[in-house]
């Protein structure tokens, strides 16, 4: 009779290759991560010394493929550690996704001020100026005046712009 190793149910045969592959990608992306982070924010996280030293070491080569072996050698590093060693990174990392995420949910919110501003002042202003009573309307008015001149005649976004910032300004105030 032949037997397979499917015929032993009580045997642990550990993750299967699919599991182990998918596993060590997980860990190179973290990798590239943790490289593609700036040194102010890596110094916050709580590293093994092994793993900040092939960091540093990963990011002074520039030749692509030598990278590419690099970040493989720094994965192959990381993965010596117990996997616990780095939840705390992917939290901080995970946490971090989910602001950049806000911010610009923020910022689309700004730009479609800023639009309707543009498209229907009448209506828009009386709304900002409730819910920002601080704001400078006049100096505000300008700046829309200026904004639609530029997109007639088909000049530079100067005034569209500086809509955007004294909008981010504005809601920067109104947070603290």
């Amino acid at each position: 009779m032949n037997r397979t190793y499917t015929d032993d149910p009580d045997h642990d045969y550990g993750p299967t290759r699919t599991q182990q592959r998918r596993d060590a990608l997980a860990v190179l992306e973290l990798a590239q991560q943790l490289v593609d982070l700036p040194p102010s924010r890596l110094a916050k996280l709580d590293l093994p010394e092994d793993v900040l030293r092939e960091i540093a070491n990963t990011r002074k080569i520039t030749s692509h493929i030598a990278r590419k072996r690099q970040l493989g050698f720094l994965a192959k590093t990381m993965r010596k550690h117990d996997s616990e060693v780095f939840d705390g990174v992917r939290a901080a990392l995970g946490e971090n996704r989910e602001r950049q995420r806000q911010e610009t949910a923020a910022m689309h919110r700004l730009e479609a001020t800023r639009d309707r501003l543009l498209d229907d002042e009448d209506n828009a202003l009386p709304q900002l100026i409730a819910t920002y009573p601080q704001l400078d309307r006049q100096h505000l008015r300008s700046l829309l005046r200026q904004a639609r001149l530029e997109r007639e005649k088909n000049k530079p976004p100067r005034a569209y712009r500086e809509i955007f910032q004294l909008l981010k300004d504005l809601a920067a105030a109104g947070d603290e």
